[in-house]
């Protein structure tokens, strides 16, 4: 491979993905740049100072998404929008999401280096909190720009009872405002999204890039079970109506149906109890159930039989058993013209245009609406994600970018 793959500055975007890792990074941990946050707001302002940098006009909108524009030869044209997010799970790792913010700021920056005109405009968003880490209600910036975000939406409480409207306003947004986000239906021409694959594919095919063909949908649950709590010495083992102990029943029976289908993953990544002494029987637990598929039908069926065994399960134990819908969104195809485009790219930069589909969610499912979308994969060691030995190598970013920028070019359509 080439030192900077299609005239891509890899030592340049190298620089500025170890730079913004610094962010929100504790010794000895991950990142962690939750939304709304001083960690969130530096990522930002250090991007934005990237995308000056590119020759981008620099603006944020009414949630807090921060856009680079390109003007193309005919400024009212639809627009191809590429980008991603710079917010982090708890301890994260430092690609997800700047890697597709980065890698799009660099394709910008080539084409201004070589003085490159586009028929359309390209623009370049960092997407407020895509993770959904602090608020357990992700993709509010992309659900802003695609006018599917709900004033009502703003009241989901991160652990410490800040809403995410009371959190807005700390950053001096206004939460009644957030429908000026919102792009008008032909605005947008295509979304494409950089990203580390998250598994470990393309690495087992000694592939550096790959083209996705689509995403999984996720149904995001709160399962809350009610029982009695008790002393834990004098409770004989019979009597007891043990929470925790009815949880995990249901969470085996969660792995259960899951591995089932062979292409379905379900995950409890939260979970609360009390009172939480250690000489007393759980009487309440609260924890979440993070369900995908590809196939939304398949998806909705494992959900059915996880529930039915659940309430099963609690009834013989004498634990009731409630159940709240956090999100739920169905798979979503990436277009054909996106898929072309990042084909095209892969060959002229000598790459395999390999396709595979995304079990991680991504900004793009709430874009399909507005305009036609596409995701480009680049591989990542051992498919570690959500970790802070997360790890894509230099030549691997360079090379995503660098199908990035070919992608981008056409689909903007290159005078």
């Amino acid at each position: 491979m080439p030192d900077s793959p299609a005239g891509i500055d890899q030592e340049r975007l190298w620089s500025r993905l170890s730079e913004l890792s610094k962010i929100g990074k504790s010794e000895g941990a991950g990142v962690t740049r939750l939304s709304f946050t001083r960690e969130e707001r530096a990522a930002k302002d250090l991007v934005a100072s990237y995308m000056r940098e590119a020759g981008l006009e620099v603006r944020e909108d009414a949630i807090g998404n921060l856009i680079g524009r390109r003007e193309g030869r005919d400024r009212d044209a639809p627009i191809v929008l590429a980008g991603s997010h710079v917010d982090s799970v708890r301890n994260g790792g430092d690609f997800d999401g700047p890697l597709g913010v980065l890698g799009a700021v660099e394709a910008l920056h080539t084409m201004s280096e070589r003085e490159l005109e586009t028929e359309r405009p390209l623009e370049v968003v960092a997407f407020t909190d895509e993770e959904g880490a602090r608020f357990s209600s992700g993709m509010i910036g992309s659900r802003a720009l695609a006018g599917t975000l709900k004033p009502e939406d703003l009241q989901a409480k991160d652990r410490d009872g800040v809403s995410i409207a009371e959190a807005m306003r700390a950053c001096g947004l206004d939460p009644e405002r957030i429908g000026e986000a919102a792009r008008a239906a032909g605005s947008v021409h295509s979304y494409v999204e950089l990203h580390i694959e998250q598994g470990g594919i393309l690495e087992s095919r000694a592939l550096p890039v790959g083209i996705v063909t689509g995403i999984a949908g996720p149904a995001w649950l709160r399962l809350t079970l009610t029982g009695e709590a008790a002393h834990a010495g004098t409770t004989p083992m019979g009597l007891r109506r043990d929470a925790l102990a009815a949880a995990a029943a249901v969470m085996g029976r969660i792995e259960r149906e899951a591995m089932r289908t062979g292409t379905s993953v379900g995950t409890v990544g939260q979970l609360e109890l009390s009172p939480g002494g250690i000489n007393i029987v759980p009487g309440h637990v609260s924890f979440s159930l993070d369900l995908r598929d590809i196939d939304e039908d398949i998806r909705n069926d494992v959900e059915a039989r996880i529930m039915h065994e659940a309430m099963l399960l609690c009834e013989k134990r004498g634990v009731s058993l409630g159940t709240k819908t956090l999100q739920r969104l169905p798979p979503a195809p990436c277009s054909k013209l996106v898929q072309e485009a990042a084909r095209a790219a892969c060959r002229e930069q000598g790459f395999e245009p390999f396709e595979l589909a995304s079990g991680a969610g991504h900004d793009g499912m709430h874009l399909t609406e507005l305009c036609p979308i596409g995701m480009i994969f680049v591989r990542s060691k051992r498919g570690i994600s959500h970790n802070p030995a997360e790890y894509s190598s230099k030549e691997d970013c360079a090379a995503g970018a660098a199908v990035l920028y070919r992608t981008l070019l056409g689909l903007a359509r290159e005078i």
